[in-house]
């Protein structure tokens, strides 16, 4: 069973985690990527678009964008578990758990930038935790 169970849960924790890191030292970083991220998670089927320009990063929950520079695609699951800590998107990608469109090597240039969100997210999702416990 999912541990989502909506795309709403989907948009709160993992859009969540990106919305929230605007507010740290980590945001001004990612926004430097100069990229648009699609992100298209599956159980649920959820869709986001993180666009990081200049020093902004701007997070469109429920939207598309044809022409995104890269567009990643993997089950809610995998995502939950990535920011926690719990997942190598490197080797998600290489046994093809994770399917990537366009130019991989910006994806990869910024897990690292996306290290110290993992205790964030673990306090955004910490309720969720409780409640499934």
């Amino acid at each position: 069973m999912a541990f989502f169970v909506d795309a709403d849960e989907v948009y709160k924790y993992l859009g969540g985690v990106f919305i929230a890191s605007k507010e740290t030292e980590v945001g001004p970083k990612l926004a430097g990527a100069d990229l648009d991220l699609q992100i298209n998670y599956s159980e649920p089927e959820s869709t986001m678009v993180i666009s990081m320009r200049g020093d902004n990063i701007d997070v469109a929950l429920g939207e598309e964008k044809d022409d995104a520079e890269v567009k990643l695609f993997m089950p809610a699951d995998i995502g939950d578990k990535y920011w926690r800590g719990e997942y190598n998107l490197a080797v998600g990608l290489a046994k093809g758990h994770v399917k990537a469109k366009g130019p991989v090597n910006k994806i990869l240039k910024l897990v690292p930038l996306t290290k110290p969100l993992f205790p964030m997210y673990r306090e955004l999702i910490a309720d969720k935790d409780a409640a499934a416990a």
